[in-house]
């Protein structure tokens, strides 16, 4: 895979993950959001430690320079 997000954009999405986890776990969002917003900050977590978003790839976008 080749890398398509910068530094910036890794560092949001682990920003919003983090902010995710404590609503959920906090227990500021619960239920079917709660648990959307969870699985949402994974993979938010997940492309930002590969730095490839798969949604950019067909489109041909990146944000690495």
């Amino acid at each position: 895979m080749k890398r398509n997000m910068s530094n910036t954009d890794r560092i949001v999405r682990v920003v919003l993950a983090a902010v995710f986890a404590y609503l959920y776990f906090g227990g500021i969002v619960t239920g079917t959001l709660g648990i959307v917003l969870l699985v949402l900050g994974g993979v938010f977590l997940l492309t930002s430690v590969i730095a490839f978003c798969p949604l950019y790839a067909p489109f041909k976008f990146s944000t690495f320079k």
